[in-house]
């Protein structure tokens, strides 16, 4: 199972569509993921009915984050990996924590437990992710767990009337 003694991954539940609906709508984050509309409900459950699809046919798969307390379970982010190349045996990486729950190394015990389905399950050579350098506490995230900064794009994103440079980062195993 994809967990440790405080963090689980799990599978999306059709329960979820009103936490990824105010996450994916949440414009202060458009930028990070290249959208530029908003989600409809509908298209959010059509994503999670289509989420059991297996990730050699759907080439992305996405995991609610959960924090587990003693008696209680409550999702506070997700985790995503996409551009699954099975040739390359690579992935990106996203990860995602709701603004209440950061801080708290959620993001970075997640990533922990992700890694080690990519390298055990998956038998994937890399993970690979991109972060703007503004956002200090991605960077921090990653390079915790490893990943190495091997590149930057400049004047890559666009957020607002400012653009952003785009650093890469890489993990080999």
């Amino acid at each position: 199972m994809l967990q440790n003694v405080n963090i689980r991954l799990r599978a999306l539940e059709v329960e979820d569509i009103d936490l990824l609906y105010k996450w994916e709508n949440d414009d202060k984050l458009w930028h990070l993921s290249n959208t530029t509309k908003p989600f409809s409900k509908y298209v959010l459950e059509q994503y999670i009915l289509n989420s059991h699809l297996d990730i050699y046919e759907f080439k992305q798969l996405r995991l609610m984050i959960v924090q587990k307390n003693k008696n209680t379970e409550k999702a506070v982010g997700c985790i995503d990996l996409f551009d699954f190349d099975p040739a390359n045996l690579r992935a990106g990486v996203g990860v995602f924590i709701e603004e209440s729950y950061r801080n708290q190394s959620l993001g970075s015990k997640a990533l922990h437990i992700l890694k080690d389905y990519c390298h055990n399950s998956l038998h994937l050579n890399q993970l690979y992710c991109s972060i703007t350098p503004d956002n200090k506490a991605s960077i921090k995230v990653f390079e915790n767990a490893g990943f190495i900064c091997t590149g930057k794009r400049l004047k890559w994103i666009r957020k607002g009337k400012k653009w952003l440079d785009e650093l890469f980062y890489q993990y080999i195993y």
